[in-house]
């Protein structure tokens, strides 16, 4: 089984981002946001995942780790996966940056 870490990026009272780790890779983030019966992710992966890999990054990491520690109940865990490769990240810095060098 793959050593996954997950690095907590942001929390609201009803949602959670975390960036996935293996190593010292970047290999995904998953989104979870929770209602009152139902959880929602949108999880995306690196394109050497197998569906195979996905399903154990859902089910025996994601949902184990931070799904059911979250302590809510539910009723259903619905996963939206998206799969490719990290382009670029961005903020506002870059922008700012950007209309510096135009001025």
């Amino acid at each position: 089984m793959a050593d996954y870490r997950f690095e907590r990026e942001c929390r609201t009272p009803h949602s959670e981002a975390y960036l996935i780790t293996e190593g010292d890779d970047r290999v995904g983030r998953v989104d979870l946001h929770f209602t009152p019966s139902i959880v929602y992710a949108t999880l995306c992966v690196t394109d050497k995942f197998t569906e195979d890999d996905i399903q154990e990054l859902i089910y025996h990491h994601i949902d184990e780790e931070l799904v059911m520690s979250a302590d809510v109940a539910r009723d259903d865990f619905i996963v939206t996966v998206f799969q490719g490769r990290e382009v670029n990240e961005f903020s506002d810095e870059d922008f700012d940056e950007e209309e510096e060098e135009e001025d």
